[in-house]
């Protein structure tokens, strides 16, 4: 389910798309952002890695990927780097990390949608953004030591996360309201998600509930601005009944923050139970999704745009959580 709000905003700033309460309308991104120049290969790593026949094989990619060997494989925690081949070539010969990448090969044989939408989400990254610098992106099978490497000059993608939800092979140290979010079409919006926080500015002054809400609701505004076609429930983590339930009681939601004082809260672990990971947040009800104040956050940072002259580099550079809410007029739905 996608929110009206959104599609007006996004509809003032130019993007074509429509957005209800009907998941299957359509919608369509704007030609003049896709003449962005950019081109994108997401190069097969965990292929070479796997065919290797001995560690000196394995040594040489390590050379020829020096970023991917630094940043995600952590190279400076071991003795040489002769040493992490031989270790990296021990882990390749095991039989169930051979099963997992073959799960993974059958799972992700044609990677070719993944692509044409994260080129998609880097042309409008670039639009808004022209300092943004394309990364180079990788896919790995990491044997679940890591899911996704963002960094500003690579992206490694670890494919074994993101196998189907009844998969046998699952992440083993996460539970499962979070595994369930790693799936194929959660992909990239975590990718963008993650993007959002090198333009993201904030004011470490600001410790309170609201200053965190105002964080995620940022970096959810914009990967909905660079993903405009992608339905709200992959980009918060929520499932469809979930974002459902959500605007069906935003009036109760809403009411239990103010009433609570909620909003200017600096204890952490006060503004934990409602912006952390959880399976629920039971202070509000044992049905209410966890992460509760981040959904909030982005209603209250969409309806500033809506309500206010604000371009999105001004909205991302602004670091006065408490003038957005304010100028935000935010009041939820009946």
């Amino acid at each position: 389910m996608q929110k009206l709000r959104s599609a007006v905003i996004c509809l003032i700033v130019g993007i074509l798309l429509f957005s209800c309460k009907k998941q299957e309308e359509a919608c369509s991104l704007d030609p003049e952002i896709l003449k962005e120049n950019i081109e994108l290969k997401i190069e097969r790593l965990e292929d070479q890695f796997f065919l290797a026949e001995k560690p000196e094989d394995l040594l040489f990619l390590l050379e020829e990927y020096p970023e991917f060997t630094d940043l995600y494989l952590q190279a400076k925690l071991y003795e040489s780097k002769e040493v992490l081949a031989t270790e990296l070539f021990a882990i390749h010969q095991d039989t169930l990390m051979i099963e997992l990448y073959t799960e993974v090969k059958k799972n992700y044989e044609d990677i070719s949608d993944l692509e044409t939408e994260l080129l998609n989400a880097f042309k409008y990254i670039r639009y808004y953004f022209p300092e943004f610098k394309v990364p180079k992106v990788y896919t790995f099978v990491s044997g679940f030591s890591l899911d996704l490497l963002v960094h500003e000059d690579i992206i490694v993608i670890g494919l074994d996360y993101f196998l189907p939800a009844a998969h046998r092979f699952q992440p083993p140290d996460l539970p499962n309201y979070i595994t369930k979010r790693y799936e194929r079409d959660y992909l990239i919006p975590m990718i963008v998600t993650a993007i959002s926080s090198r333009f993201n500015k904030t004011d470490l002054k600001q410790n309170t509930l609201l200053s965190e809400m105002i964080y995620y609701g940022k970096a959810f505004h914009f990967t909905k601005m660079m993903l405009p076609c992608t339905a709200d429930d992959y980009i918060i983590g929520y499932s469809q009944k979930e974002v459902s339930a959500c605007f069906d009681n935003e009036e109760l939601i809403w009411a239990h923050f103010v009433e609570n004082e909620l909003l200017f809260e600096t204890n952490p672990f006060v503004i934990r139970k409602y912006t952390g990971e959880a399976p629920a947040t039971d202070e509000i009800s044992p049905d209410a999704p966890g992460r509760i104040g981040r959904w909030l956050g982005w209603n209250i940072v969409d309806d500033y745009r809506f309500n206010n002259s604000v371009s999105l580099d001004e909205l991302m550079s602004d670091t006065d959580t408490d003038r957005i809410f304010r100028q935000s007029g935010y009041k939820p739905r009946p």
